[in-house]
């Protein structure tokens, strides 16, 4: 006799569950579908042949480490049931209860629930770093490396790619897994890594034998961990170094970094958080151009960024926004009249007959040009422009600033193109040192170079772009004392350039080193510039004769307020109390090389200065 129909629906169901219980048991997928190599004691490695679609981590999982949560949720439900059906008289007063006054069970419910949310945003606060890390550099790792390997793309990439946060130290180790067939290219697949991870001085080490090939990334030729110029070896390398390339840091393998600022990179942004060590880069850069013998123009409204330049000869400190502004303008004005000084020169002409070279430490510029604005805000005329002419006279010396000797260190905690003034500006800069910056960051400062190397907390390490390749460099440190020591060892700024001044011999006492605690500022009382008669016929009369010494940014009766500057041969007033020049009103009858006193000798009151 046949079976009904009835009959069969109960045996499938039976058959159905059977082979149900036995996949949970077995710890296997509930469809039934292998996917990957993972059995009931081991866990898998790789996708298994003819796999189709995304597969889920849970079928990496070994049988058993899936039998225990499987066993653990069954096991709950036949307690609960059990406890609910044991006394239904009970069950039943306390869903009354509960329903009557609802109250506990709401507050209960609100304090878990703040409770799980808080939990929740902790988590996703500290697992943001492994998410980064995986859609960064692991995912796009097993993108490339899949196809030679041999790998289907739908493997876990974390299943063959063990790479720790922190990948980008010195003593990190990478590990890739390879197939056991080992049917790839080892070259291809070095090249890979090397290019996917940004990686560079590193050696691979390759374990093919045994079931579990694979090979180690370590790093080999890095940076020295430290470089201070206290090392007799570093300090050989500064003191060799082109007074137009000042020192950065050392590289891997020991290689020198630094910027040709006449060859390479005018003006250089340094980027980094607060913390970062913003500054010493700049103090490296600023005492080695001192040493040289530049003049240095201090732009900090911290006011103590660096308080090892105090007092030096050569050096302007401006702490104060009303100063900042005026020296700016000042500056705007050097860059134009030096434009003029190059125009009479002509083509061919000597660089430094222009003028010692002028660098300009602007600090903490999110902050400053903020204030700037503020300040010409409050303090401008009726009818005056609505741009800061200190903005106007920044931009100026950035886009002229290469063939007029004068360069900016900028300082920026997010260099943003709304912060430096328009994507144009930030263009200037063509050498960009950051430090334990953000993939935005450097996505929006080094775009060009991809994939952005993985930022590092080692202490003074920073990378350094230039020209589409980035280097990881080690900073040299100089502390207050030394920084201060090599800036007063070397040549005096004068108007002929390096070397026709003189120069304070290493046998000279050197100034005294900054004290701990905060005193008041002992300044040299500045030399009054020399007045020479004017120029013979065929001489530029706009060459420098004379050039200030260090001084302290002063505050003036009212803000300069106009942008107007005369180019064509103007005429300066040498200020006998101030060792700044001031411009005088321009005289259009008598040019600046004829003019003459009453007495037919020549005017000694007047000299062409910058």
């Amino acid at each position: 006799m046949g079976q009904s129909k009835f009959d069969r629906q109960v045996e499938e169901i039976a058959g159905s569950l059977a082979v149900g219980i036995g996949r949970i048991l077995a710890g296997r997928d509930l469809d039934g579908v292998r996917r990957t190599d993972a059995t009931f004691w081991r866990a898998g490695t790789r996708i298994l042949p003819k796999t189709e679609g995304r597969v889920p981590a849970r079928s990496y999982r070994a049988g058993w480490q899936r039998l225990i949560p499987r066993l653990a949720v069954l096991g709950g439900l036949g307690a609960g049931g059990y406890l609910t059906t044991r006394d239904l008289d009970a069950t039943a007063e306390s869903v009354q209860s509960l329903w009557n006054n609802p109250g506990p069970v709401l507050a209960a419910l609100e304090t878990g629930g703040v409770n799980a949310a808080t939990a929740a945003a902790a988590g996703g606060i500290l697992g943001r770093g492994h998410r980064e890390l995986r859609r960064e550099w692991i995912h796009p790792l097993h993108q490339a490396l899949a196809g030679p390997l041999g790998i289907a793309e739908q493997t876990d990439p974390r299943r063959y790619l063990h790479i720790p946060h922190n990948f980008s130290d010195d003593d990190a180790e990478i590990r890739v897994d390879l197939p056991v067939h080992l049917r790839f290219s080892r070259d291809v697949v070095a090249d890979i890594v090397t290019q996917k991870l940004a990686l560079e001085g590193v050696s691979f080490s390759w374990h093919p034998a045994g079931a579990k090939p694979h090979v180690l990334v370590k790093k080999t030729r890095k940076p020295p961990a430290k470089a201070a110029f206290k090392d007799p070896k570093t300090r050989e390398l500064v003191a060799a170094a082109k007074e137009s390339a000042p020192v950065i840091g050392i590289g891997s393998g020991g290689r020198v970094v630094s910027v040709d600022l006449d060859a390479e990179s005018p003006h250089i942004l340094v980027n980094a958080p607060t913390g970062g060590g913003k500054s010493v880069p700049l103090r490296t850069i600023a005492c080695q151009m001192l040493h040289h013998g530049s003049l240095v123009f201090v732009l900090d409204t911290k006011r103590i960024s660096h308080p090892w330049a105090h007092g030096i000869d050569g050096v302007t400190y401006c702490r104060d926004i009303a100063d900042i502004h005026d020296q700016l303008i000042e500056l705007g004005q050097t860059g134009r009249l030096r434009t003029c000084i190059a125009d009479e020169l002509g083509i061919g002409a000597d660089p430094h007959a222009i003028g010692p070279r002028l660098l300009i430490l602007l600090e903490e510029v999110n902050a400053t040009m903020k204030q700037l604005a503020r300040y010409w805000e409050k303090t401008r005329e009726p009818g005056a422009p609505k741009v800061s002419p200190a903005i106007d006279a920044l931009n100026e010396i950035l886009y002229m600033g290469r063939q007029l000797r004068m360069h900016v260190l900028l300082v920026a905690q997010s260099a943003t193109a709304r912060a430096l003034g328009g994507p144009e500006v930030r263009e200037q800069f063509a050498t960009r040192i950051l430090a334990r910056y953000s993939v935005n960051a450097w996505r929006m400062l080094a775009p060009e170079v991809h994939p952005a190397p993985k930022s590092t907390k080692h202490q003074g390490r920073a990378q350094v772009v230039s020209g589409g390749t980035a280097r990881e460099t080690q900073v040299l440190f100089f502390t207050e004392a030394e920084a201060r020591q090599w800036a007063t060892t070397g040549t005096t700024a004068t108007g002929g350039g390096r070397g026709t001044g003189p120069a304070r011999g290493r046998s000279e006492p050197l100034p005294p080193a900054l004290s701990p605690t905060p005193g008041p500022l002992r300044r040299p009382r500045p030399r009054p510039p020399t007045v020479t008669s004017p120029p013979m016929h065929g001489a530029s009369p706009l060459r420098p004769t004379a050039w200030p010494s260090s001084r302290r940014c002063r505050p003036r009766p009212r803000p300069m307020t106009t942008r107007r500057w005369a180019c064509a041969r103007p005429t300066f007033t040498i200020c006998r109390t101030s060792p700044s020049p001031r411009c005088a009103s321009p005289a259009p009858t008598t040019p600046p090389s004829r003019a003459r006193s009453a007495s037919g000798a020549p005017n000694s009151s007047t000299a062409p200065v910058t």
